[in-house]
């Protein structure tokens, strides 16, 4: 078993659950009766066993599904316990979940009613929602406030837990469950000094980081602090239980060969802030801070309850994330970048944006973005990576594959039906997991030829065999490819199996943000630092990903911590 499960088993969500795949319509024990349910979700049938007893809902089980992993572990607990609770389907969805959660709740209706059930209400997408007037109740003092349950906020909790085991230390995250875009990602890059390298004989030190890192617009200082603090952080992992036993060149890891990193590092970091007692509060979201002359001495946060209070803390910690789904502050800030879709998850809204500017702090970098070349349409999931592969349209026809960013994102809307498509052969299947995994769970066409490829993906079946046999003629003689401007690697394979799927270019983070010091603590646009304040991850204007904002969590969590102890 993956050691994902293990962890997310350990993660207090507040409920137990169970694991079914029975296909029977029924079953009656003991005066209770298990009916068995499928709908369809975000990935297709999910199946649930509703247990009800006396017209009361006693258990649900989830059963075989195909949703994606790192959202129904969350969400599934807790759509359960709403269900159970309310005794009824007719309840809020998980927000980040609401296919999943709608699944499950309409599976349940189904069952209630082959059991003679009613309910009162109607079953819907609607997830929890903030109330425009919210009411104000009692503000809470706190020792440090996290805005924001992904990769970095969480990073900062457990540091200043880990140094300071009785602070009261607050996790706010706007959704219904945790971790941001980082549970999604396949890679962690930019570690350093892992056992995994070791065990590679793949050397990387904090200075050869620094070195690589150290003109990325950032600052000599932060950069300094990163490439320290990611020196030091596989072994932090390792303390929590999370290995990431895989590296595949320079700096990149992955849990293992087969598995994902970021499932296994965020189900760790949530367990571990559970572990240590960070109050998390979900559905809660931070509006605004509270400001004491130019010093932040807490924020203003609004529940899915239609509350509103403060949050009273001797330091802030912002975490939420970057605007890639605003498409508002895309088109202020990175105009022709609102046009496309994004990678990353729905949370990332740009909510402090207006917030630092409203104070006058400091932003940086908001221009700058990171376009994925291809996400899967419409399922969002990061593709490609083969060693060799295609960028073809429906009439079969070649397309540039080396082109990045809008550019790439025009050329493929310019297209028949706005489409464009991956294609690889059995030997790019195998050089890279990524390809593997997709295809494995059901997310690309496989065809024994190139022309039942092509007709499964609804490309012109005797354009693109075409198009593969002029490419191969020009790459077996080295010729430069007229459309890819370049000569090609290596030719497809001559024989099948053969891969694709519909793919887009996407947003998949935004670069800018408020600017930080080598602490993390937050700065006006004078350059002054803004007392009680810090911010962490992709908020900031920061130069790497997802293992960057951990380790500003980190940074930010430590020099917090030693302030408390002081």
């Amino acid at each position: 078993m993956k050691k994902i499960k293990t962890l997310l088993a350990a993660i207090a969500l507040g409920v137990a659950t169970g694991c079914s795949t029975s296909t029977g319509s029924s079953a009656n024990t003991t005066g209770s009766k298990t009916i068995s349910k499928s709908a369809t979700g975000y990935g297709g049938k999910l199946n649930v066993d509703v247990t009800v007893e006396d017209g009361k809902i006693t258990d649900i089980a989830l059963g075989d599904n195909h949703e994606t992993n790192v959202i129904i572990d969350r969400a599934f607990p807790v759509i359960r316990d709403r269900i159970i609770k309310a005794n009824s389907p007719a309840v809020d969805s998980v927000s980040a979940a609401t296919f999943s959660s709608h699944a499950v709740k309409q599976a349940v209706a189904d069952a209630l009613k082959e059991a003679g059930v009613t309910y009162e209400g109607e079953v819907t997408k609607d997830a929890s929602s903030f109330s425009e007037n919210p009411k104000k109740v009692e503000d809470v003092n706190a020792d440090a406030v996290i805005v924001g349950g992904g990769p970095s906020g969480l990073a900062a909790a457990i540091t200043i837990k880990q140094a300071n085991a009785d602070a009261n230390v607050v996790v706010c995250e706007k959704l219904d469950i945790l971790s941001g875009n980082g549970k999604f990602d396949m890679n962690y890059f930019d570690m350093v000094n892992s056992k995994a390298e070791e065990a590679a004989g793949n050397v990387v030190t904090a200075d050869d980081l620094f070195e690589e890192k150290k003109e990325n617009g950032e600052g000599e200082a932060r950069v300094r602090a990163w490439a320290d603090c990611e020196g030091t952080m596989d072994a932090w992992l390792r303390d929590m239980g999370v290995e990431l036993n895989y590296n595949y060149g320079g700096t990149n890891h992955m849990a293992e060969e087969d598995q994902y990193a970021g499932e296994v590092v965020q189900a760790g970091l949530e367990k571990t802030a559970n572990e240590l007692g960070v109050t998390i509060l979900t559905g809660t979201k931070g509006v605004d801070f509270v400001m004491d002359g130019k010093k932040v001495t807490g924020v203003t946060v609004s529940n899915t309850k239609g509350e509103t209070y403060n949050i009273l803390a001797p330091y802030t910690v912002v975490a939420t994330g970057g605007f890639c789904s605003n498409p508002e502050l895309l088109a202020k800030y990175a105009p022709g970048n609102e046009k496309l879709n994004t990678s990353n998850q729905l949370g990332t809204t740009g909510d402090f944006v207006s917030v630092f500017e409203n104070y006058g702090m400091k932003l940086d970098r908001m221009d700058k973005m990171s376009v994925f070349d291809n996400i899967i349409v419409p399922r969002r999931d990061l593709t490609g990576g083969a060693d060799m592969n295609l960028l073809v349209n429906k009439n079969g026809e070649l397309l540039n594959n080396n082109l990045s960013g809008l550019d790439r994102w025009t050329m493929e809307q310019e297209q028949p039906d706005h489409a464009a498509f991956y294609i690889t052969d059995s030997t790019g299947y195998d050089s890279f997991y990524r390809i593997r995994k997709h295809v494995g769970l059901g997310y690309y066409q496989e065809g024994a030829t190139i022309e039942e490829l092509a007709e499964k993906l609804g490309i012109d079946a005797d354009a693109l065999k075409k198009t593969v046999e002029d490419f191969n003629a020009r790459a077996a003689k080295g010729e430069t490819d007229p459309v890819l401007e370049e000569a090609a690697s290596r030719t497809f394979d001559a024989e099948g199996p053969y891969y694709g799927v519909r793919v887009e270019a996407a947003n998949h983070m935004t670069k800018g943000g408020i600017v930080c010091d080598e602490h993390g603590q937050a700065l006006y646009a004078d350059d002054s630092l803004v007392e009680g304040l810090f911010a962490t991850g992709e908020v900031t204007a920061q130069g790497g990903g997802y293992s960057e904002s951990v380790s500003w969590g980190r940074i930010a969590g430590a020099y917090i911590a030693g302030e408390l102890s002081k």
